[in-house]
């Protein structure tokens, strides 16, 4: 469960960070480029990574027991929050005939979207540190 986690972490990465590109090419349209074309792709399939996200965080730590659960849970509460108002930013994007990088730029610049990265990122990182054992801590003891 924790590889699909860190897939759909990815994926929002992955979008994110195509979209910065995407905003800086000045296109008045996803029409008519390569770039455009895969503009829609990211998106549907960062939706399709936050869909149900929260949800399956939780059952994670339910099935691994990560402890304390509590914290974890009180946390994947905020990150559910974060990810029904970045879905509902990326839908509305994604409902537009046309999107043009200016619209990206301000999907970018999203203080919903921004929370939700800092959310992934923090996620991320503990999983891929709770799955390495901990390391230990050598000390010299002077003579």
């Amino acid at each position: 469960m924790r590889a699909e986690i860190l897939n759909r972490c990815e994926v929002v990465e992955e979008c994110y960070e195509f979209m910065l590109a995407y905003a800086a090419q000045g296109l008045p349209s996803d029409q008519g480029s390569k770039s455009g074309g895969q503009a829609r792709e990211f998106l549907q399939r960062a939706v399709r990574a936050l869909t149900g996200l929260a949800e399956t965080c939780a059952a994670a730590v339910r099935d691994e027991g990560l402890e304390p659960a509590h914290n974890y849970l009180a946390f994947f509460a905020v990150l559910d929050r974060d990810s029904r108002d970045s879905l509902a930013a990326l839908e509305l994007v994604l409902a537009q005939s046309a999107i043009s990088s200016q619209l990206i730029d301000n999907l970018n610049a999203s203080i919903h979207l921004r929370a939700l990265l800092t959310d992934l990122f923090l996620v991320a990182e503990i999983l891929r540190k709770h799955d390495k054992p901990a390391e230990q801590v050598v000390t010299n003891q002077g003579d």
